[in-house]
């Protein structure tokens, strides 16, 4: 799981980047736990939220920028 500290070192660029691996993991994890091959259920957990975590930070960093 990616923690906040992780995150906040990268550019807008790369979360965006990780951002969209995150989206295509999830994609595969439901795709996994609709045909029960799924093996770690904990997994979709990690990923919802830390595509969350990415989403905030984003959303942060823009207001930032809205406001300088």
């Amino acid at each position: 799981m990616a923690k906040k500290e992780d995150l906040g070192v990268k550019t807008d660029d790369q979360l965006a980047t990780q951002l969209g691996e995150m989206k295509r993991e999830q994609f595969n994890l439901r795709f996994q736990t609709a045909t029960n091959q799924l093996e770690k259920p904990s997994r979709v957990r990690e990923v919802r939220r830390t595509i969350a975590r990415i989403k905030t930070l984003q959303s942060a960093r823009s207001r930032d920028a809205a406001k300088a």
